[in-house]
């Protein structure tokens, strides 16, 4: 397979090329615009991830006019994969599971069930390698225990789960009594408000000492890439909301959250979504389009483009921004201040994600965490290159004094993944700067204390005609793809039901 067309995002490296900003993706869309200019449209669509694919597909399959409006030049949002070589790099989201209803049923639809495979590679070539720099001493833990049967892998899961336990174990009933629907964290108002208003350092604080000082560090460094923020700054609760929607158990945690990925990357599930919806020949769309302002006309709404020169139009508009970005849109009439209090705050993951390939086949089953200090925190071997390299994938948090922004100096990323490991030998770096991309201003959503049971409705609410779907205030699983598609499919629910008694469309004002 040959490389697909290259987005203006994200950048890679090689010894060969040096540093190159934007990386080939199948999520690219060209030509980048079809529409009509002029045309009254049923529904604007502002932003082209997943929220934004699954509205526009539904709501083109049950006959509404559709305009996709994306800042980008490619669909996917926060997940999508490279295609370097004809092997995918997931640059944002990526991990999906079988208890993840929504996609699940995407991977159904579309035939992609021989897509999964386990990413995280545990106990292939080389064995499993589990390095930890512990109070700046890196410490590799025996490949066996004194039996030789206990595999590293087993020890550092044991050592974490250890941890997570202490750290989750609120009620006695490991979360279960706080939260015992996942998908209706409404049930037990009281329990989420005590524990939202928590935040990561609050409860690190209670149960630090309870654990060891291998548990503390491997934990810390754990939690660190969960949220990535300063822990003062990061809700308890979200901690705790995972934890409920992975089966209130560790292996599930793990297993459901971190290990089966698409071998053709995220980018090949959205490509499936979006040529669906064009294929019913009403969905018109606009890359390269940023928004400048939307007007609410009462009768109509108005999207005005950056550059002052499109105008569009239509009967409903379903605005699927992150929310980091929402206050940068103007809305006439104003946002309520709920809305525009909560993105003016954001939400406070700024995770770094970074691939490498290096020429090390004796790391294809290595993990390793270098916290508090590395710059990156934590990598894992993640497939095999074409070249028969090894596929590194690392995590770094935004810690005072170890925030990287891998582009800004090549020398001082590769120094982060050689940390990691002895004799690491980098070929090729590929990356995603989400902490510098306008249209993102951060990774996946992570709140602070207090943002969910005073923001989490308010951001839910239409706005007249115009209406809100994101990964981002997702009642089920908020923050992952899943969320996104499930919220995406909601209010494209509403809003067909809503004009499905003013047809036909498609006229001319």
């Amino acid at each position: 397979m040959t490389n697909s067309p290259k987005s203006r995002d994200g950048y890679q490296w090689t010894k060969a090329t040096g540093l190159v900003q934007g990386v080939p993706t199948l999520g690219l869309i060209q030509p980048s615009t079809h529409f009509t200019r002029g045309k009254h449209y049923d529904v604007i669509v502002i932003g082209g991830g997943y929220a934004g694919l699954t509205t526009c597909r539904d709501l083109a399959l049950a006959g509404n006019n559709v305009l996709l409006v994306e800042a980008r030049d490619r669909i996917g949002g926060r997940s999508w994969s490279s295609n370097i070589g004809g092997y995918p790099y997931e640059m944002g989201g990526t991990w999906v599971h079988w208890h993840q209803p929504f996609v699940w049923r995407e991977l159904r639809r579309y035939g992609m069930m021989d897509q999964l495979e386990i990413s995280p590679r545990k106990n292939v070539e080389g064995g499993a390698k589990v390095t930890v720099n512990l109070d700046g001493e890196v410490k590799h833990l025996s490949h066996d225990e004194e039996d030789g049967t206990v595999t590293n892998s087993a020890i550092q899961d044991a050592t974490v789960e250890s941890a997570f336990k202490k750290f989750i174990n609120v009620d006695g009933q490991f979360g279960r009594s706080v939260i015992p629907y996942p998908h209706d964290i409404e049930f037990n108002m009281a329990g989420v408000q005590e524990y939202d208003h928590m935040s990561m350092a609050d409860r690190m604080a209670q149960v630090a000492p309870h654990l060891t000082p291998l548990e503390k560090n491997m934990f810390e460094g754990f939690l660190a890439i969960t949220h990535g923020a300063k822990w003062e700054e990061a809700s308890f609760f979200e901690l705790l909301r995972w934890w409920a929607l992975m089966n209130y158990n560790y292996p599930d945690f793990m297993a459901i959250g971190l290990t089966y990925k698409l071998r053709d990357g995220q980018s090949a599930l959205a490509r499936r979504i979006f040529d669906e919806a064009v294929a019913t020949g009403r969905l018109d769309y606009s890359f390269s389009t940023p928004v400048r302002d939307v007007i609410d006309h009462g009768d109509r709404v108005e999207v005005t483009a950056r550059n002052g020169v499109e105008v569009f139009k239509a009967r409903r508009l379903v605005c699927t921004v992150p929310l980091n970005v929402l206050h940068t849109l103007a809305f006439t009439p104003g946002l309520p201040t709920l809305k525009t209090e909560a993105s003016l705050a954001g939400h406070v993951n700024q995770v770094v994600k970074c691939h490498a390939e290096v020429a090390n086949p004796e790391m294809r089953s290595l993990g390793a965490t270098n916290y508090p200090n590395g710059r990156l925190t934590y990598t894992f071997g993640d497939g095999t290159t074409p070249a028969g390299n090894t596929h590194l994938v690392a995590f770094g948090s935004s810690l005072p004094g170890v925030h990287l922004d891998p582009e800004q100096d090549i020398q001082v990323t590769k120094k982060a993944f050689e940390e990691f490991y002895p004799g690491m030998n980098v070929q090729r770096l590929v990356f995603h700067n989400w902490h510098k991309d306008e249209f993102a201003r951060g990774a996946w959503e992570w709140l602070r204390p207090g943002m969910t049971t005073k923001y989490l409705q308010a951001l839910r609410e239409r706005h007249g005609n115009v209406f809100f779907a994101s990964s981002d205030s997702s009642f089920g699983w908020r923050g992952f793809i899943d969320g996104a598609i499930d919220d995406g499919g909601r209010v494209a629910k509403i809003v067909h039901d809503e004009l499905r008694d003013v047809r036909p469309v498609a006229s001319k004002l």
